[in-house]
């Protein structure tokens, strides 16, 4: 067994990024992920890139073999094949998750499986039983999952979520806003909107966009660009042709970079408002549909309540709110600290050393780190 081998398994690239970029340099760091393969690093002595789902054999055993050789499994989503995977006592599944709070019900309080098979919610529970830690940013999401995993308090790491770290790193967030502004010139003449509402299922077949981006454009098109951030299903086929005023960066990989140089979110039932509010900046909730979306999903609280901004239905009443500028920046900041209470710029070096790993500090071994795995 690979006694300093790291598995990540990931959907999201951005939730492991700030551990590998953290670790020390001699562990052999196996990133086994979903999607495509930009954006991870460069395979080289201590980075292999794996993809989850192969049907070449050989890719197949090679990300089998990690899973089975690695003491430590870091995961950011439900993957199905714990519910059929029996790793030995040693080995760690530590769930980092891809979201900093909740706004819909997930997992067991999912409403979706409500119909499916004792079997199916025996496999739920299988898979959740495998996470050894889940790694959190505030005490709410404790027990968001104590009742979405069934699992007790003893299950969580309450050091804060690790990419959030970039919203403290003033130089970093610089870095990006000066490369988004070589990409789209536009955002350097105007204050920024960035729109990014919530993939829906039915909008594989009727990928449609429900604000008027030609009133927005008659309102503000002296004073505003607009930053459209879709999922690729709906990108592919919403066209929106404005380009003076409306900037397509769906494609573009990193939601937190878009975020620094936001001056203001429109976004619905996302989880971009938990990181969005560290920057202390307004947000507006443009929830179309949210009676039938409550009734298909759920929500933890009740959602008018717990937004941290004004909420309108239609493209006339945001209109309104922005030319008014009606913000309540308390309200943000009762959010942030609510959803971010352990998440205070050095969540990364927390988490490694409640793992006991070491980082690439060589002063670890002064604060108490360890390097066990």
């Amino acid at each position: 067994m690979q006694a300093k081998k790291i598995t990540f398994v990931l959907s999201f690239h951005d939730t492991g990024e700030s551990i590998w970029n953290h670790l020390d340099s001699g562990y052999q760091k196996i990133i086994i992920k979903e999607g495509k393969k930009k954006n991870y690093p460069k395979e080289d002595g201590s980075f292999q890139v794996l993809p989850l789902h192969s049907k070449n054999p050989f890719l197949f055993i090679r990300s089998l073999y990690h899973l089975a050789t690695s003491k430590l499994i870091i995961i950011d989503n439900y993957f199905g094949f714990l519910s059929v995977t029996n790793f030995k006592p040693e080995v760690q599944v530590i769930q980092l998750w891809h979201a900093a709070g909740a706004i819909k019900q997930f997992g067991l309080q999912d409403r979706s499986i409500t119909h499916r098979s004792k079997a199916a919610h025996q496999r739920f529970q299988q898979v959740y039983d495998h996470f050894d830690k889940i790694v959190v940013g505030s005490d709410k999401m404790v027990e968001i999952f104590q009742e979405s995993f069934g699992l007790d308090e003893s299950h969580f790491l309450k050091t804060g979520i690790p990419r959030t770290d970039f919203f403290f790193q003033e130089q970093e967030m610089e870095k990006c806003r000066h490369k988004l502004e070589q990409k789209y010139p536009v955002i350097k003449e105007r204050r920024v909107i960035l729109y990014a509402p919530t993939f829906r299922d039915k909008q594989l077949d009727h990928p449609e966009i429900h604000l008027d981006f030609q009133k927005l454009f008659d309102a503000f098109r002296k004073e505003y660009v607009i930053l459209l951030k879709l999922h690729p299903a709906v990108a592919a086929h919403a066209y929106v042709h404005l380009p003076s005023f409306v900037v397509d960066v769906s494609a573009y990989p990193y939601v937190n970079h878009l975020l620094t140089i936001s001056d203001i979110l429109i976004t619905d039932y996302s989880s971009i408002p938990f990181e969005f509010s560290l920057l202390d900046k307004p947000m507006i909730f443009f929830p179309y549909d949210l009676e039938e979306y409550q009734q298909e999903r759920g929500f933890w609280e009740p959602y008018e309540e717990n937004m941290p901004g004004p909420i309108a239905f239609d493209t006339e009443q945001l209109i309104e709110i922005i030319r008014n500028h009606e913000f309540d920046m308390e309200r943000v900041r009762q959010f942030a600290r609510k959803w971010n209470q352990y998440s205070d710029g050095s969540s990364s070096k927390k988490l490694i050393q409640a793992l006991h790993l070491k980082t690439q500090d060589c002063s670890d071994k002064e604060d108490g780190t360890t390097d066990e795995i």
